[in-house]
């Protein structure tokens, strides 16, 4: 499948269910890499918008570059009051942007979908002269109970399911690629809640889950449910989660 078809009839789903980003992590674009109400930041794989609706909120100018069109229509339809705000029809490859035209670039969720060469050199055509790059992910805290059962689960049930975030640690040598190797990580914890529409939601809504149209879509989904039962308390279960950025230096 298409990288970029994905997530294709997954858009609500995934804006309901999928977290934002801490609050500190986005208000350190401003106090430690000099964000400003002038910036221009191209947000690379935004999907539905969530972190993009961050970034707008911040008032910072957005080119908002998606491939998908069912999660770009989302997006284009939630964020439509802001003004600085641009949907971008366009690969993280190629983006379309013009040379030079952006402060910074920032991507969540997504860089572990494209191809690092191609990724990189348009990193390069596009930001200006010591412009910063960000790649960002939420993360599960491999060590918590219920995201050991919730891999389980994946695992059983998904046949592309190679770990949480795309398997994001096996993209170590990609990002080092990236960044020539010289980068820095920020952590930020990011604890997230559910109740259990939403929990089931956001299996639901990776790239990898099952679909109504797949077998065992049903045993996966009592699954899920089981799951959340078994941790609930109040109605809620508390998924162990931290955010973690990588720049370039």
């Amino acid at each position: 499948m298409d990288n970029t078809t994905k997530f294709t009839g997954k858009a609500d789903k995934y804006a309901a269910s999928r977290p934002s980003y801490p609050n500190k992590m986005v208000k350190s674009f401003y106090d430690c890499f000099n964000f400003n109400t002038s910036s221009v930041v191209a947000d690379i794989g935004s999907g539905t918008g969530i972190l993009t609706k961050e970034l707008l909120a911040e008032g910072y100018f957005v080119y908002a570059v998606e491939p998908n069109e069912n999660m770009r229509h989302f997006a284009e339809k939630d964020l439509s009051s802001f003004k600085n705000f641009i949907s971008v029809n366009a690969t993280a490859e190629s983006t379309t942007l013009s040379d030079s035209s952006v402060d910074f670039i920032t991507v969540a969720q997504a860089f572990h979908w494209f191809d690092t060469d191609k990724f990189k050199a348009e990193c390069k055509r596009i930001l200006k002269q010591n412009g910063k790059r960000f790649l960002i992910w939420n993360n599960r805290d491999s060590n918590s109970p219920i995201n050991k059962d919730l891999f389980d689960i994946n695992k059983q049930f998904c046949k592309a399911f190679t770990g949480f975030s795309g398997g994001t640690h096996n993209n170590d040598d990609k990002i080092k690629l990236f960044f020539d190797n010289c980068y820095q990580i920020e952590y930020f914890e990011n604890p997230i809640f559910y109740d259990k529409e939403s929990f089931v939601n956001r299996a639901l809504s990776s790239s990898y889950a099952l679909s109504p149209l797949d077998n065992n879509y049903s045993d996966y989904v009592k699954a899920l449910n089981d799951l959340f039962d078994k941790y609930a308390q109040n109605e809620l279960v508390k998924v162990a989660n931290n955010t973690k950025m990588y720049y370039n230096i």
